[in-house]
């Protein structure tokens, strides 16, 4: 594979300023979480990012994108009081989004059509924090011992309460489903900045303002309760202290940061200092507190993110004391905010700032387990290639590159230092929505760009006598059924024929593209459309205390044809996988329909099912008695696999066994499931069968970053899947099995005989030689971690007490005997714990031991050798294959590698290939087929990113 590694396509990772989970940190919940966890990055562009922490994989879903000078600056989650059914049950209340952003609005989101949703603003100053009342919780119980329900006329949602720049704090209602003006709250004194804000409880609020001092109200009458002062600032600075955040442990304790550097801890009762530690070189910016507050962790514009621990006093006093645990720069600028999420089994702290790098941090695990980043770059590739004309396309907010990228020198003589990519294109969208999606067509002829609102198609052609290859783009006319109401993915057919449309509420459609009938000409786009129907599956069961997300988890994240542009596919967030077959059909009689937009419940159609024909061919759902079912996890990327050019030559001119050879479909879960689906009949592959989850490379399955597309490398005697993530690459030959636990310890075993092995992992066997000594530490890898990175081992430890001691009983010290000092969370049976796993034991060894019968089966049905297959298949054609070619499908005498990896590239923005393998190519003289693949590697480092200057220089 020729690689081109690329880094001038612009893009550049914008700053995190908000950081919000979904649920509130809870030491009492069991499991590892709620399905219906998630996180929101906002960034400086207006982006929120929406991550799935899928137990400690952590997945970027979606991203609802912002516009021009817009910023997030704030963000905070709400959950509804659940709603009672008809049968007393509970229905679980919708979990809401808000965030705020140098404006005087609040902003709620539809995070299910990835828009906003409603505002709510009034006569008051810029809004600079937010926060949302803390979840009911009954607290009083009754006669029999039980907790009582609330009282009659009491309001179980969450307000919200907004600081702004004049010094009021605003109380809005999220009742009825609605976002109001509930109360204002402002202290009689100058109007000073409230620069955060936080409840001690669901009636008492804490605001740090900018004149050195900490207020308290209550929201029920907006009563100023008490003011708390800071004092004047440290000598050679200001006088008066800016309180950049405040929080509160669960016992009602006040912690402070403020621009001095410093965390105070408050009194919950009579509001005097209890303790004050200066561990910041600048201003403490923010402040994250664990669920059963014994741990506080600070951020800094130092850089500096510190960790506090409570240290019992010593015999005769009572007083407790915050000591300084240690200190780590994770991050190259600013810490500007934190995130945390608990319970019994992860612990988790977020943190973010300008450097654009949301970083993980064990919190439980402090010093015991390895922090982990978590990428910059966008999970959904904004890339896309044209092969044929080795164009390169790349959009970042509301602009759009296209880049032409020359082929290398082919001899010596050429100019080694020659120009290898010029910019041969460049458009900027109109609005102030920043772009959702944009591809590029196969050929280079057609580009479709996608915002929240509208959709625009550019015909793309090369300028006459230009030598310098410059393209000449201009916007084609579309019907405004297509251009309205905007997209959340698009794509265009291989052929240039069909145009794709995921809407908002991810609805599909589909739009004809008529060619060009002369080069001076520009293609058309027919007025109809067609709406392709999902099939009906049953939704997931969801708890009342886990909340809802809605629709959300029916977001289609990709979509795909196949290389016949025959077939279409979609998958979405909850796993489920939904294809489309294009047939040839009668035109209607009744050509009304051709006038405007058709769908399939269109009321003209005899037929709500039939779907609309578009030049003689309709789209008809694949499998529709029985659906692709659904997947464990959600759909991360798909790909139709193509025909290798052997395949290309034997495949006949009928149109059926056509799609039915391009019908697998490889799909790949945000759990790493690598799943191959026929698109036509709904059911696993062949190939899938002999290949559970549980025969991938160990390593594979150990990756942290997610995947975020895939290339193909095929050719007569191979067909190699590249999949790629942000700083990683896997090839899988799958020509060939994955070998088996069994396969692999044998292989070990053979290794260590000194006889021939087979293609093993090297750390398979490493692990296998070092298991006797080892065992100990094996046990201990093998725990799963508590939501960030692996287990640290005591030389990487910097801080830790020792976890084992030596018990020896009598004198004998061979009797002697370690014990652990670690106190084991034992794993409760709680339902919520079970709502969110699997029974994967059960599922692992199922499969398994079906993919060993595949596997024998498919060995004894192997009569035929691969020459008198290939002969009589070529001779059905009339053509008979070269005796080199026999002799390199018949001779495996030299294993091809299963699967290859390398961690060589870091920061990748994509993968996109630059030749086109076609099928009318002609064998080379050694029986090869064209050439090898050609790829763009387009990286993005971080120290290629503008990033803004650091405050404190003098400590380097």
């Amino acid at each position: 594979m020729d690689i081109h590694r690329c880094r001038f396509v612009p893009f550049n990772p914008q700053a995190i300023n908000a950081l919000s989970f979904s649920h509130p940190p809870s030491a009492e919940l069991a499991g590892r979480g709620v399905p219906t966890l998630r996180l929101a990055v906002g960034r400086a562009n207006g982006d929120i990012e929406i991550w799935n922490p899928m137990r400690g994989a952590w997945f970027q879903e979606t991203v609802l994108r912002g516009g021009k000078d817009r910023s997030i600056e704030g963000l905070t989650w709400t959950l509804d009081p659940p709603e009672s059914g008809p049968d007393g049950s509970k229905f679980p209340g919708r979990l809401r989004l808000f965030s705020i952003g140098y404006s005087t609005a609040v902003t709620e989101w539809d995070i299910e059509q990835g828009r906003p949703l409603r505002h709510s603003s009034g006569n008051y100053g810029e809004i600079w924090c937010i926060a949302a009342q803390p979840r009911w919780q009954s607290t009083k119980r009754g006669k029999d011992g039980k907790l009582l329900p609330p009282a009659e006329g009491e309001y179980t949602g969450q307000h919200l309460a907004a600081g702004c720049a004049d010094g009021s704090i605003v109380i809005l209602s999220t009742a009825d489903n609605d976002l109001k003006f509930l109360r204002l709250m402002r202290p009689s004194t100058k109007r000073a900045r409230v620069l955060s804000v936080t409840f001690q409880d669901r009636n008492t609020i804490v605001a740090g303002y900018a004149d050195s001092s900490i207020r308290l109200f209550d929201i029920r009458n907006g009563q100023l309760l008490r003011t708390i002062s800071l004092g004047k600032g440290p000598t050679g600075g200001t006088n008066e202290l800016l309180v950049w955040s405040v929080k509160c442990l669960p016992d009602g304790t006040i912690v402070s940061g403020d621009s001095a550097g410093e965390v105070r801890f408050w009194d919950a009762k009579n509001y005097s200092l209890i303790q004050r530690l200066h561990c910041h070189l600048a201003d403490t910016l923010d402040i994250a507190v664990s669920a059963n507050g014994d741990t506080v962790v600070s951020g800094g514009a130092d850089q500096r993110t510190v960790v506090y621990k409570r240290k019992d006093g010593e015999k005769g006093d009572k007083k407790s004391r915050w000591v300084e645990v240690m200190h780590r720069r994770y991050h190259t600028h600013d810490v500007k905010t934190f995130a945390v999420y608990e319970t019994r089994d992860i612990s988790v702290v977020v943190s973010g700032g300008p450097d654009a790098t949301p970083i993980v941090l064990p919190l439980r695990e402090f010093g015991k387990e390895h922090h982990r980043k978590l990428s910059s770059l966008p999970q959904i590739p904004q890339l896309a290639s044209s092969p044929s004309s080795r164009l390169v396309m790349s959009f970042w907010d509301r602009e759009i590159s296209i880049w032409r990228l020359f082929r290398g020198p082919t001899s010596l003589q050429e100019n080694v230092d020659g120009q290898k990519h010029r910019l041969v294109g460049k458009i900027l969208i109109q609005g102030e929505e920043n772009i959702t999606s944009a591809t590029l067509s196969s050929d280079g002829k057609i580009l479709v760009v996608a915002t929240i609102s509208s959709v625009k198609v550019f015909s793309i052609r090369r300028r006459k006598g230009d030598e310098k290859g410059t393209l000449r783009i201009q916007k084609l006319d579309i019907p405004s059924a297509l251009a309205d109401e905007g997209a959340r993915v698009v794509a265009v057919s291989p052929d240039s024929r069909w145009i794709c449309v995921v809407r908002p509420n991810s609805v599909t459609y589909l739009a004809r593209i008529k060619p060009a009938p002369s080069p001076q000409e520009k293609p058309q786009v027919l007025t109809q459309l067609v709406e392709l129907n999902r099939a009906t599956r049953h939704t997931r069961y969801e708890k009342a205390s886990h909340g809802t997300l809605g629709e959300y988890e029916k977001t289609i994240r990709c979509a795909v044809f196949s290389e016949n542009s025959k077939i279409f596919a979609v998958g979405d967030l909850s796993g489920c996988i939904d294809a489309w077959s294009l047939e040839k059909a009668e035109e209607p009689k009744s050509s009304t329909q051709a006038k405007g937009t058709a769908n399939s419940d269109d009321e003209s159609s005899d037929d709500e099912d039939e779907q609309p024909v578009v030049e003689g061919e309709r789209w008809n759902l694949t499998a529709a008695e029985s659906p692709i079912p659904r997947l464990r996890s959600g759909v991360l990327l798909l790909s139709f696999r193509p025909l290798n050019l052997v395949q290309k030559t034997l495949v006949t001119d009928d149109a059926s066994q056509d799609s039915k050879a391009e019908s697998r479909l490889m799909a790949l879960t945000s759990e790493h499931q690598l799943v191959e689906i026929d698109a036509l009949d709904g059911k696993l592959s062949d190939w899938s069968r002999r290949n559970p989850k549980a025969f991938l490379p160990a390593e594979f399955r150990g990756v942290k970053d997610r995947a975020m597309g895939c290339v193909w490398d095929l050719n007569e005697t191979r067909e190699r899947l590249w999949l790629y993530g942000t700083s990683w690459l896997w090839m899988f030959d799958l020509n060939q099995d994955f070998p088996s636990p069994e396969e692999l310890n044998a292989s070990a075993d053979t290794h260590e005989d000194g006889d021939e092995p087979m293609q093993i992992s090297r750390k398979s066997v490493s692990q296998k030689r070092k298991r006797g000594l080892l065992e100990e530490g094996e046990n201990e890898r093998k725990k799963a971690n508590s939501g960030a990175g692996d287990k640290m081992s005591l030389a990487q430890s910097d801080i830790f007490f020792s976890s084992k001691i030596r018990k020896i009983v009598g004198r004998d010290e061979s009797k002697a005997e370690w014990i652990s000092l670690e106190k084991e969370r034992p794993r409760g049976t709680d339902e919520d714990d079970e709502a969110y796993d699997h029974d994967e034991a059960y599922t692992t060894n199922h499969d398994s031991s079906l993919a060993h019968l595949r596997r024998e089966n498919l060995n004894e049905s192997k009569i035929s050798t691969p020459k008198k297959q290939l002969g009589d298949k070529r001779a059905v054609n009339g053509d008979t294959p070269s005796q080199k070619q026999l002799v390199k499908v018949a001779d495996n005498s030299q294993p091809a590698r299963r699967w290859w990896h390398t961690y060589k590239y870091r920061d990748i923005l994509g993968i996109v290939p630059l030749n086109p393998l076609s099928a009318d190519e002609e064998p080379q003289e050694n029986g090869d087929y064209g050439s090898n693949l050609e790829v763009a590697v387009v990286e993005r480092p971080m120290w290629d990113v503008e990033l803004p200057g650091r405050y404190v220089r003098d400590y380097e």
